[in-house]
């Protein structure tokens, strides 16, 4: 839901790399090629606030160069209020390319989403469009999103993982 921006600018911001649901296709068994692909895991608890239904991208898996849309499902339990925040990880190995908060409801009015704060309990389908630079290495990122509500209790969590491979890696 808002958490499409922060992910989003992280993901292009240090990359970057972004989003979600089941791995993309592999290559068989054999071939030296691997396939770029993508998944996303709920690190949130059954209590937060936000629970993420689903998050699809197109293209899938994500390409360097094009447009990517994300779609993400989520079911918001309790209002969240302006104040609210998002903590970033973005990371290549054990290197930290981005470690960054950013205001929910400022990144949706920069956005211009069509979802703005106070959003209120319901079920919302937000959908955004991003063009991946060229510029992109081709490497595996992985980022965590952890989502606070105004009064910094957790509200949403969400690991992602981003695997740009070069045609010549064979290893993980």
């Amino acid at each position: 839901m808002l958490l499409v921006r922060p992910i989003t600018a992280a993901f292009l911001a240090s990359l970057a790399g972004l989003v979600l649901a089941v791995p993309g296709a592999q290559i068989a068994v054999g071939d030296a090629r691997a396939a770029d692909s993508w998944s996303w895991d709920n690190c949130g608890e059954d209590a937060d606030p936000v629970h993420i239904n689903s998050i699809t991208v197109s293209p899938d898996p994500p390409k360097i160069g094009a447009e990517l849309t994300v779609t993400i499902d989520a079911q918001v339990e309790q209002t969240i209020e302006e104040g609210a925040t998002a903590d970033v990880l973005v990371k290549v190995g054990r290197i930290k390319l981005l470690q960054q908060t950013f205001d929910i409801c400022e990144e949706a009015r920069k956005a211009n989403a069509s979802v703005s704060c106070p959003v209120e309990p319901g079920a919302y389908t937000i959908v955004q469009s991003v063009e991946l630079p060229k510029e992109v290495p081709k490497l595996k990122y992985v980022i965590n999103v952890q989502g606070f509500t105004s009064t910094d209790e957790p509200m949403v969590c969400v690991d992602l993982t981003v695997q740009f491979r070069p045609f010549f890696q064979i290893w993980d």
